[in-house]
């Protein structure tokens, strides 16, 4: 299955309360925090809620 890196480069203070769960379940914490998570339309729809928070790169 293929695997998307997912880095936090934007801070959360100020986010709404939804937005901050969704990058909890990512695992991303503080700036700079990365996980790898399988594609796949769950993934689409947490990025799409933190689109202006995160970056998403092909993980190798």
């Amino acid at each position: 299955m293929e695997q998307a890196k997912v880095t936090l480069k934007k801070s959360l203070i100020g986010a709404k309360p939804n937005q901050k769960a969704t990058a909890a379940s990512l695992g991303l914490n503080k700036i700079g925090d990365s996980c790898t998570h399988a594609k796949g339309p769950v993934l689409d729809g947490k990025v799409k809620v933190l689109s202006h928070l995160v970056t998403v790169e092909d993980a190798k």
